[in-house]
Order: structure tokens, then sequence, then C-alpha cells
């Protein structure tokens, strides 16, 4: 074989190998993060007018979920978060039975929620746009949250973690539950309120 062909492939070979390593060092660099749900570090929340008089504040007990990010890279961000839509919680037993009902959530048919992010903009130092896919009573649609990245570090077990808080605003009509039409056009929107504290494994 030629020594120019020789020079060449390695050449090439060096080339493949570099680009690899740099490639592969770029999509590596994220660190993943667990939610700390068993620590009762992460909320998921929600709050929807009532008859436009009064807010109706609620949670969700029972979810899971992970995240990826890097400081130096925030736009490669990603986050999974699936929730457990039994585990509703408004304070109120007999008003959790009644939105359990198939006339609102339906949670025997549809027992979990979930969100997975799609792109990840950064508006400000420690604030940006988180899209993604919720899926509601099997249906799936894109929205958008408005994530502040509240702080991250060491904490005292030896662990590392860091925070972030979303906001995002929904119509459930969207998604087939016409709030509106039950509750009045003021409950036409309901506003989620996720806190999540992840723990990087």
């Amino acid at each position: 074989m030629p020594k120019l062909i020789k020079k060449l492939i390695m050449l090439s070979s060096l080339f493949t190998l570099v680009c690899c390593g740099l490639f592969g060092a770029s999509a590596a660099s994220a660190d993943k993060y667990l939610i700390d749900t068993k620590g009762a570090h992460a909320f998921v929340q929600f709050r929807v007018k009532h008859l436009g008089f009064s807010w109706l504040y609620g949670r969700f007990n029972t979810f899971d979920g992970e995240f990826s990010y890097d400081p130096k890279k925030p736009e490669e961000s990603t986050i999974s978060v699936n929730v457990d839509v039994t585990s509703l919680d408004t304070n109120h037993a007999e008003r959790d039975v009644h939105l359990a009902a198939p006339k609102y959530l339906d949670s025997k048919k549809h027992s979990t929620a979930s969100f997975k992010s799609t792109a990840y903009k950064k508006t400000g130092d420690k604030t940006g746009e988180l899209t993604g896919d919720l899926t509601l009573f099997g249906v799936t649609k894109p929205i958008t949250i408005d994530v502040e990245h509240i702080g991250g570090g060491p904490d005292m077990w030896g662990g590392y973690r860091q925070g972030f808080e979303g906001k995002a605003t929904i119509t459930p009509k969207d998604w087939g539950l016409d709030m509106a039409a039950k509750l009045g056009p003021a409950a036409a929107q309901v506003e989620l309120m996720l806190s999540v504290e992840g723990i990087r494994q």
C-alpha cells in the first residue's frame, strides 16, 4: 500500500477518534439528577379559580422523575416526570373524591399523567423556557413552562443537588376536560406550579 494512502487512512482514523471523543464528552457532560420525592423536597401543585371568587389549591402527592443539567450548557437540559393522578390532594377528602370521578379527572381510567421535555431556551441568568409534551387523560399536547434555577451545590449528606421552580398555565379543555362548563368561565385555565429538587446520581 502506498505510503501516502497509509498516511491518509491514519489521519482519517485519528480525526474520527478526536471527533468521537469531543462529541461524546459533550453529550455526557450533563449530570443526571433523581427528583427527591422520598425526602419530600419536590412538589407538583396546581390552582384553579372557584366560580371566580377564590383560588382552589391542590397537589399530587405521588410522582417521580429525573432530569439532566449542565450549568455551562443549560440548553441541553432535559426532564421527565410521571404523576399518579389518584394521589390528588386538595385538603378536603369529599372534594378529592368528587374530582376523581369520571366527570372530572376520571382517575380510575386515567391514573397517570406525564411530562417529557423537548427543548430548553435560556431567557436570563437563572431563568428559561422549558417546552415539552404533557400527557393527560391519554392525550398528549405541548406546553411551555417558565423555569427558574433556585440553586445548587453540596448537601449535608455528601451528595450534590440542584433545585428549580416551574410555572405554566394550561387549558384543560385542550385535553378533553372542560372546566369552564363545570365551574364557570373563570375555571377555564389551571395554573401549574412545580418545585423540583434533584440529587445527582
